[in-house]
């Protein structure tokens, strides 16, 4: 039982309608009804009776609705008792560039008004980078590509990525490689800048051309993820990155032609690592939390574009 389940029921019941409550929960109410579908098989009873003018509460409905609405209460009481003693301390967070463009304010948002008092510490560098910062504990969280199990890590993986060739605009959107769909088979004569060996992206590239049997034609190698992106914008090449990598841009649409790569694996894992949960402050634990939640309303909202989120 969980508590969402709880305030979704006590606001049907409080407005009489399942359509009334999902409008004003902002919910469909498919998802809502299979939410109070869930409830009442948890519980074994039926807890509202669906008439032609709503939703009615039964008598076992009337009990567990004021039973809810004290437990709901006490809910509040205590979120807001965690939120007057004041969480301090400073928390490290690694992001990749494409991860930071979408992510990044979104987490820094989210971690102000929630944590004010927590100081907040932001780097911004290749996975490989982060990887080794966070090995040496000079991070305590980072989004990364490649986990490298054997590590002492805590991993909970967040989302697939899928990538796109995306070209400048000016290269003519009538290309036949313009948009839609794309195959690796096809990319073979397509001028490409990509990131170096070590970066991870550029593994999985190589991974997934190697399975096509492709060889590419790399135009130009740059590391630096803003570079790389202007390279493309000034079309002296194509890319295969995530959507991320122009959503810093606000006329992405107008500068960047996308098309999905349709090969498997052509996507990219990511998963939040931090160091063992004995070794994180409460304000980092407390960071994790924060940065899962702003990634699945980024991916749920549509915000981050080409990610589906992963069950751990």
């Amino acid at each position: 039982m969980e508590l969402r389940q709880l305030r979704y029921f006590v606001r049907i019941v409080e407005l009489g309608s399942m359509g009334r409550a999902a409008a004003d929960l902002d919910m469909v109410q498919s998802a809502l009804s299979q939410q109070i579908s869930r409830l009442e098989g948890e519980l074994c009873t039926r807890l509202l009776q669906r008439t032609s003018k709503g939703a009615v509460p039964t008598e076992a409905g009337l009990a567990f609705f004021r039973e809810a609405q004290l437990a709901l209460r006490h809910a509040d009481q205590a979120a807001r008792a965690a939120q007057q003693a004041r969480l301090t301390g400073s928390v490290s967070v690694g992001l990749a560039p494409t991860t930071a463009s979408v992510l990044g304010v979104p987490l820094m948002r989210a971690m102000h008004e929630r944590y004010p008092d927590v100081r907040l510490h932001m780097v911004g560098s290749l996975s490989g980078h982060l990887s080794n910062m966070l090995n040496a504990r000079q991070l305590d969280l980072a989004v990364l590509f490649d986990t490298q199990p054997g590590r002492r890590w805590s991993v909970l993986p967040l989302l697939e990525e899928r990538l796109f060739l995306i070209r400048s605009a000016c290269r003519g959107a009538t290309h036949p490689l313009a948009a839609g769909k794309v195959a690796l088979s096809q990319l073979g004569d397509e001028p490409l800048i990509l990131p170096t060996g070590p970066h991870g992206l550029r593994s999985r590239l190589d991974t997934a051309f190697a399975q096509a049997r492709v060889v590419p034609r790399l135009a130009m190698e740059i590391d630096s993820l803003s570079l790389l992106m202007d390279a493309v914008d000034m079309g002296l090449g194509s890319t295969i990155q995530p959507w991320a990598a122009v959503g810093r841009h606000a006329d992405a649409a107008q500068r960047f032609v996308l098309a999905e790569i349709e090969d498997e694996p052509a996507f990219r894992p990511a998963a939040l690592c931090s160091l063992s949960d004995d070794e994180l402050s409460p304000a980092a634990l407390a960071a994790r939390v924060v940065l899962g939640d702003c990634v699945r309303e980024l991916v749920q909202s549509g915000r981050w574009v080409g990610a589906v989120l992963v069950t751990p």
